[in-house]
């Protein structure tokens, strides 16, 4: 079975640091990009960073350049998101995926996989 799982959100205050963690399992991850989003109450999906498969290849969103640090070990399956200096505007539920990726943009098509997400909480 084709999965995508996401881990390690939480409640953290403003200032504070998250490390999400995104595993696949019944593919390997080796041969995607691979991106993350977030969803807000509200608001429309919004693309943050993504991570070539093996030339370096990242993309941050301008909001959270500096702050957030995209990363994979190929050996584990898994990708993450390094998240510093946490904003309240932060929050919202974060989602990994398999993504075209360059330094410029990340785009998920229609036949890419998902993880289901994990909330991400930033409140004092």
């Amino acid at each position: 079975q084709v999965q995508l799982v996401e881990s390690g959100g939480g409640l953290v205050q403003p200032g504070g640091s998250l490390t999400l963690s995104c595993e696949a399992s019944g593919f390997t991850l080796t041969y995607y990009h691979i991106g993350w989003f977030r969803q807000a109450p509200g608001k429309e999906r919004e693309g943050v960073s993504c991570i070539g498969r093996r030339d370096g290849t990242e993309y941050y969103t301008d909001s959270v350049k500096g702050r957030f640090t995209v990363s994979r070990d190929n050996a584990k399956n898994t990708a993450y998101l390094q998240m510093n200096s946490l904003k309240v505007e932060d929050t919202a539920i974060y989602f990994c995926a398999t993504v075209v990726c360059s330094g410029d943009y990340l785009h998920a098509g229609a036949n890419d996989y998902w993880g289901q997400g994990t909330q991400v909480t930033v409140s004092s």
